[in-house]
């Protein structure tokens, strides 16, 4: 048994000590999109720190809990707080929680954050499903010994976020008649905010939105074989020629307004599947 496999295991038998959920759906909640946890009917609400070797958040707006319930009456774990590389952690550390899932049942990965527009058709306070990503982290969750047993050693991402659920999440926004984005997600390092420089250089290579998640997610997902639908909410206006300085605290207050349309279009999502 290979030592992330160990921990894996580790994590697995502490959490079966306190629940044996075996939920299929699993979510993890952005800055300042922890609204959907008032949806979910609690059952056991972990904390990061309980459960071994998972990483703790240090981020505002990150609150740190492992939580099993029920959405829209179908069995889900959400995870309220995430963790990024600029915290310190390395992306094997910062994706654990998403191996974690996938040996509890997850099959389905729904990933939401807060990002900066690229797109100049795009506005602070949209809803963009992510169709693909780049990957600009300048590191990726997989480096190092492959464990045959969690996935492949070269994983096709040709598909990383799932063409069928990114259709039903359009049909979910046009029932609800909520205005939805689709568009290329970028990761950066972070904790930093971009340059105009950068900005202009990751719209020409073809990003939408950028931020500083979500994409060693979905690779561990994808390296897993489950199925991942993504989420940003546009929280800035990342356009060089009107730039302008933004902080935390307006990035949280337009995600927390934001985050009604996203939540209502994730609750009916999981409403929908076929669980």
């Amino acid at each position: 048994m290979t030592d992330l496999r160990r921990k894996i295991v580790e994590a697995v038998e502490f959490i079966r000590t306190e629940t044996k959920a075996k939920p299929p759906i699993g979510i993890i909640l952005g800055t300042g999109l922890g609204g959907l946890v008032k949806e979910i009917k609690k059952e056991v609400v972990l904390d990061y720190e309980q459960i071994p070797h998972f990483p703790v958040s240090t981020v505002e707006s990150h609150h740190g809990k492992l939580i099993f319930g029920k959405l829209a009456g179908k069995n889900v774990v959400a995870m309220q707080g995430r963790f990024h590389y600029y915290e310190g952690y390395t992306l094997q550390q910062a994706t654990f929680p998403v191996r974690v899932m996938k040996f509890l049942g997850v099959r389905t990965l729904l990933i939401s954050n807060a990002g900066g527009a690229l797109n100049p058709l795009f506005r602070k306070g949209d809803v963009m499903v992510i169709a693909d990503h780049i990957n600009l982290l300048g590191d990726n969750p997989l480096i190092g010994p492959n464990d045959d047993t969690l996935g492949p050693r070269f994983p096709d991402m040709s598909e990383p976020y799932s063409r069928q659920l990114i259709a039903l999440a359009e049909h979910v926004a046009l029932d609800l008649k909520i205005p939805l984005q689709k568009g290329v997600y970028a990761a950066m390092q972070g904790p930093n905010l971009e340059t105009r420089a950068e900005y202009r250089f990751l719209r020409t290579v073809g990003a939408d939105a950028v931020g500083m998640s979500t994409v060693p997610e979905d690779i561990v997902a994808v390296h897993m074989g489950m199925k991942v639908l993504g989420f940003s909410i546009l929280t800035d206006e990342c356009f060089p020629d009107a730039l302008k300085p933004v902080t935390l605290k307006e990035v949280i207050a337009v995600a927390n307004k934001a985050e009604p349309k996203m939540t209502a279009i994730m609750k009916e999502v999981v409403k929908r599947l076929k669980y």
